[in-house]
């Protein structure tokens, strides 16, 4: 059924004036879309898995881990003492274990590549005043390189041999590099390369003198530093293992199923989360920051 001439002219006429709008805010210049605090949240969990050595490992993973922490620990407590507000306290502590585990992971890598990094210049210098191209040399690295950083490097070689750009390659192994120091070196020599610097062996020498004593400075101050962390940990640990064997007893699993109860362990838990980070901060090291990530 055909619609009356007045209709039509209507129809065709928002018709008309919808195809100009979309024609006109085609050119009107588009605004920067802000990332969402998920999408910033995702990508800071990423990069934590990625620096603690788990390139492969998809962040479900870790949501799944923390979940079966949690839950596997609150029936355990569950069972022990029959109060689930201690229960629901151990829980939180026990799905907080992936993250720590992670931090500690991360920290190990970092300590085994500092201790390696002067010695992957080296190598790298010793190749180039050998004769071999700067990607010959990286590529060298998977076979005579420190043991940790030989898949990287191997990686890199593969990425050469398809026919992968320089820099684009560079910064594939900045990624799975995953570590400031190896972010400063990929960046070194990228600069050289752009700038067509004949200067590459007294640049390796430079920094290969500076990593080193970087890293003997470090390790000084995390030997002083270790106290303050184990200091922390027991002074966080101590009273919840109180807590634990009271609420063994039958007596005490009832008082603290009560709400005044519940309100001691709920102060009792941030008290201990907050101070716990206190600690830390206070004792913590300047972290290295990452260039360009």
């Amino acid at each position: 059924m055909s619609l009356p001439v007045p209709m039509q002219a209507t129809v065709l006429g928002l018709t008309l004036g919808v195809g100009l709008l979309l024609v006109l805010s085609s050119f009107a210049p588009r605004k920067k879309v802000p990332i969402r605090p998920l999408a910033g949240v995702t990508r800071r969990i990423r990069r934590l898995v990625d620096e603690a050595g788990h390139h492969n490992m998809p962040l479900s993973a870790l949501v799944i881990g923390t979940a079966v922490c949690a839950v596997t620990a609150f029936v355990l407590v569950f069972t022990l003492t029959t109060a689930v507000p201690v229960a629901s306290c151990f829980a939180v502590f026990a799905g907080l274990l992936p993250w720590g585990m992670l931090r500690w992971q991360l920290i190990r890598r970092r300590k085994q590549l500092a201790a390696v990094w002067p010695d992957v210049v080296d190598h790298l210098r010793s190749a180039v005043r050998s004769g071999l191209s700067l990607p010959e040399g990286l590529i060298e690295l998977a076979h005579s390189g420190p043991q940790p950083l030989r898949e990287p490097f191997a990686e890199f070689g593969r990425d050469w041999r398809a026919s992968v750009p320089m820099d684009s390659a560079l910064e594939r192994l900045k990624v799975r590099l995953a570590d400031p120091v190896g972010d400063r070196i990929v960046l070194a020599l990228r600069m050289t390369r752009e700038l067509g610097g004949t200067d590459l062996g007294r640049l390796l020498d430079t920094l290969a003198d500076v990593l080193r004593e970087n890293a003997r400075t470090r390790s000084e101050l995390e030997a002083r530093q270790s106290w303050t962390i184990t200091g922390a940990k027991l002074a966080v640990a101590g009273p919840w293992a109180v807590v634990l064997l009271l609420s063994a007893r039958p007596e005490a699993a009832e008082a603290y199923r009560t709400a005044t109860g519940m309100v001691v362990l709920a102060a009792g838990l941030a008290v201990s989360v907050v101070c716990y980070q206190l600690m830390l901060r206070i004792g913590a090291l300047p972290a290295e920051e990452r260039v360009l990530v």
